[in-house]
């Protein structure tokens, strides 16, 4: 696998590969309660976003802390409106 950020497609389940020269992991994103609302398509950007968003609400100080030691920082920004609409 290359170095950097790799998504990978199966049919009922997202794979997001992480690796460098230091780590190497994975994300594995199923179907879940959270997610029936989004198509397949989209199931990976919906759940991470959805995950974060909850996740950055907690009130937890080491949580934040873990956050800032790592130089990630998650903030939800508005929908765009569907052209549909």
């Amino acid at each position: 696998m290359p170095y950097g950020i790799t998504v990978k497609h199966d049919q009922d389940s997202k794979r997001i590969e992480l690796q460098c020269q230091h780590q190497n992991g994975v994300i594995y994103i199923v179907p879940s309660e959270a997610s029936w609302v989004c198509p397949p398509e989209h199931l990976h950007a919906h759940a991470m976003a959805g995950f974060l968003g909850e996740l950055v609400q907690l009130p937890i100080p080491q949580l934040r802390d873990l956050f800032q030691r790592w130089g990630l920082y998650f903030r939800e920004r508005p929908l765009e409106e569907n052209e549909e609409s």
